[in-house]
């Protein structure tokens, strides 16, 4: 029995030092790792009391070819330089003089007239000074003068991919995300009221209590699928399109269609979401892939080819009587050249995108066939995207009672999608027939606990992996034989792509613009395994009539800068 106690005892005490040293443990672990930035922090403040709580958010990355981390969005420290004007014992002239001589851009007259203010005991007179010039305001001995800690938001690359992380403003009172991740992932990236007394066991338990039960988001950083060589490749040639064809804006996207990871997504005219308030214009900061429709044009006309094929209706060799015109419930439809070209194949009317080849499919397939078909692609419905604001494409044509109707659907009038309705629909035929979701976050880094990796759901079949191979072929065909008249080929690489123009409606219905078009371009490679789909629009270029002219080549200059960048493997 005493032996049987003595055991118990050592266990006993076992149990208590590894319980203590584990809590040990612990408390560093939160105190160095967890909380080590909050403590250097507070730390720093010894000698500049801050007048709140400092500013803090979760970051975001874009993420490289080789997988590696680059700071999109994050917090830079700094200070305010502030006067009390009651303990100024020399001149506001003299003071600013001062000042210029670290901060040379300083307003003197407002420095002057905050100095003069001699009831008031705070007055700022400068903000997001860098760190290293504290040291040197504080050697400038001026009376009254005080620096506080501050901490504000930044986006070293600038611009870059702008309409995808969006920015920080006020609404009201309230301070926050504005467009893009900064608003989608508020709930994981703003910071509020953390406190470095928290006990740790309290912060874990307090954590299961906001996810688990409350259904809430851990606070994290943001990880995201652009690489950043690709989308400023991808900025540059927008705006090379804008500034060439003086367009009111164009968009592009790069993405992988087995995936729908978006390397690259970009609009011109793009802005800079550290001086967004410089922007006159609100409406740029709006992402116009996502939140805006549009009547996509010709390069739809793909997807009507796959209804076909799917159905057992067509074929690359199938012919059909071309006279350069039809009519349907009283409305002729017309060739781009109103030229007819007798008895050809589906793969020319495709090449040489002829109207009059999609309206005879689209009376093949019949009505009730090509609504199912261009809704399961996904036409009318949201993507999914993990971006705010996005539009739901306007198909309430196919349900029409005419022909005329689905007839000039099959071309891309007469339904207004948004361009990333557009880009997954059309990644179907890139990786053999299913809806992916589209996408620009892979994973979110938690500030406590482990990593989590995005998984977004399985998209449903669309057509047949055959099918969508038949319209690759063709695809391919059109870029190797029709688009610059077969100069383009590439001898290594098999591409495919298609060309859209569409007629710009009217704003307030009733018909088109004579003069106004959207140009469209798609394409995907290497076409025998698509790893990257490149779309691109642009809005009333000015001085091209079709988009193998506008847009053309663009994107066979993207296709070689993925190619070299990434080192595709040739197909062919």
């Amino acid at each position: 029995m005493v032996r049987h106690t003595y055991h118990s005892r050592i266990r006993l005490f076992s149990f208590i030092v590894i319980a203590g040293a584990l809590l040990l443990v612990s408390r560093l672990y939160y105190l160095q790792v967890l909380h080590g930035e909050e403590f250097r922090e507070r730390a720093d403040r010894q000698y500049v009391r801050p007048i709140s709580n400092v500013f803090d958010r979760g970051s975001i990355f874009f993420t490289d070819k080789s997988g590696k981390l680059i700071s999109a969005a994050t917090i830079k420290d700094g200070f305010i330089v502030t006067i009390n004007p009651q303990h100024v014992t020399i001149s506001g002239e003299e003071v600013c003089r001062k000042l210029q001589t670290v901060l040379p851009d300083i307003d003197c007259a407002d420095v002057v007239a905050k100095v003069a203010k001699k009831t008031d005991p705070y007055e700022e007179l400068a903000r997001q000074v860098p760190t290293p010039l504290g040291p040197a305001i504080n050697a400038l001995d001026i009376p009254g003068l005080t620096l506080y800690k501050d901490r504000w938001r930044i986006y070293p690359g600038d611009s870059l991919a702008s309409h995808v992380l969006g920015f920080l403003g006020y609404r009201g009172n309230e301070y926050g995300g504005r467009y893009g991740l900064e608003k989608e992932y508020e709930d994981v990236l703003v910071r509020q009221d953390d406190s470095v007394y928290v006990n740790f066991f309290a912060e874990i338990f307090s954590n299961i209590n906001d996810t688990v039960i409350k259904g809430e988001s851990l606070k994290g950083d943001i990880v995201t699928t652009i690489e950043p060589t690709t989308q400023d490749y991808l900025q540059k040639a927008l705006k090379g399109i804008q500034e060439k064809w003086n367009s009111e804006s164009v968009g592009g996207i790069i993405m992988n269609p087995q995936t729908g990871e978006i390397y690259a997504m970009a609009l011109t005219p793009d802005f800079d979401p550290n001086n967004f308030r410089t922007e006159k214009d609100v409406s740029v900061f709006s992402n116009d892939l996502v939140e805006n429709v549009r009547e996509m044009g010709s390069i739809i006309k793909p997807l009507t080819m796959a209804a076909a094929i799917d159905l057992g209706l067509a074929n690359a060799n199938t012919t059909y009587n071309d006279t350069g015109s039809v009519t349907l419930n009283g409305r002729t439809i017309y060739n781009f050249d109103q030229k007819g070209r007798g008895t050809i194949t589906l793969q020319q009317a495709m090449g040489e995108s002829l109207n009059t080849g999609f309206v005879y499919l689209s009376q093949r397939i019949g009505r009730d066939n090509f609504r199912n078909y261009f809704t399961n692609f996904g036409l009318g419905e949201k993507t999914g995207i993990d971006l705010p604001n996005e539009a739901t494409g306007i198909i309430k044509n196919l349900h029409a009672p005419r022909d005329l109707e689905y007839a000039t659907a099959s071309f891309g009038q007469g339904i207004a999608i948004t361009p990333l309705e557009t880009v997954r629909a059309l990644s179907a035929l890139a990786n053999g027939g299913t809806l992916v979701t589209p996408h620009v976050v892979k994973q979110i880094n938690y500030k406590i606990g482990l990593p989590k990796k995005i998984s977004y759901p399985e998209g449903r079949r669309v057509i047949k992996p055959e099918t969508a191979k038949a319209v690759t072929d063709i695809l391919v065909e059109g870029f190797d034989t029709y688009f610059q008249e077969g100069k383009a080929k590439n001898p290594r690489y098999r591409i495919a792509e298609k060309t859209g123009t569409a007629q710009i409606a009217l704003p307030n219905g009733g018909g088109y613009y004579d003069d106004r078009n959207l140009h469209s371009f798609f394409g995907y490679l290497p076409a025998s395994d698509p790893q990257f789909l490149i779309f691109l629009y642009t809005v009333h270029p000015q001085g091209a009539r079709y988009s193998s002219e506008s847009l053309g080549p663009t994107f066979v200059d993207l296709t070689k800068f993925l190619i070299n960048y990434y080192e595709i493997v040739p197909d062919r």
